[in-house]
């Protein structure tokens, strides 16, 4: 009887052009609509409420900023220290946020069971999703004014910057580093992917020529950082906010490869609870 009367109502409104099945009236919609933005509100009261995750998200890359672009100790084969060291800590703090920050309170809720409750509700695994990507974006705005802001008053000058390659390279930085950190979160206990995420942040930190030039590492690790999307972003940014971005065509290969994988074998590996 429930499916009869299903294909009943739906007659009509496939001759208004909408699809066959339940279509959720104004109400549902609205309920919906209000458990997105519950849920986005929730996601950036844990960052702000999160003192580890402030101190990944805003206290580093704006520390290492504020303190090398003061003391002209790094070796950055540059003019000025600032030129090379703005694009990089934009690229550190894409990091921090879509794959440090994202991936250890994924991994927490998962272990906690807290994902399998949110799955099951009006929410649902869609726009749990969205309520993440969109709090991811919301704090990225914020650290790319925060630093953007800083690197000026430090006397970075980008008088040749492609604004929207910079913020097409973070958009696919952030595809990237999102993939790493949920196949993380999606396949360790909370305590060992806060371990793997804090490590692995370390070592992108250190191989992706953030603050010095890959040139100054052995030519193996030299290789090695040119391979992760650390180094890409920060590649990409660099050209693009100081030269109109015209010659990182392999760096864009790069980040391309991880934005596509990574997302890739985290939908394929990762486990709710």
């Amino acid at each position: 009887m429930a499916w009869v009367e299903c294909t009943a109502t739906s007659r009509p409104e496939r001759r208004r052009g909408t699809s066959r099945g339940h279509l959720p009236n104004a109400h549902e919609r609205s309920r919906l609509v209000s458990a997105l933005r519950s849920q986005i509100d929730a996601e950036l009261s844990l960052v702000r409420r999160n003192g580890e995750q402030l101190l990944v998200t805003l206290g580093i890359p704006l520390l290492l900023l504020g303190f090398f672009g003061s003391v002209d100790i790094l070796p950055t084969n540059t003019d000025d220290p600032i030129d090379f060291l703005v694009p990089g800590i934009l690229a550190l703090a894409v990091m921090s946020t879509s794959m440090v920050s994202l991936g250890i309170a994924t991994g927490f809720e998962r272990s906690y069971l807290v994902l399998k409750r949110l799955a099951a509700t009006p929410l649902g695994t869609g726009r749990l999703i969205a309520a993440k990507t969109i709090a991811v974006a919301c704090v990225e705005a914020v650290q790319m004014v925060l630093l953007v802001a800083l690197g000026l008053a430090l006397g970075w000058s980008p008088e040749s910057a492609n604004w929207l390659l910079a913020l097409a390279a973070v958009v696919v930085g952030t595809f990237a580093f999102a993939g790493i950190g949920l196949a993380l979160a999606g396949n360790l206990r909370g305590e060992v992917n806060l371990a793997a995420s804090n490590g692995l942040y370390l070592i992108l930190l250190l191989l992706g020529g953030l603050l010095f030039p890959l040139e100054r590492l052995p030519a193996f690790l030299e290789a090695v950082g040119r391979a992760t999307p650390t180094h890409a972003l920060a590649d990409i940014l660099a050209d693009s906010l100081m030269s109109a971005g015209h010659h990182t065509g392999t760096s864009w290969l790069v980040l391309g490869a991880w934005a596509i994988a990574m997302p890739a074998v985290a939908a394929r590996t990762f486990r709710w609870n």
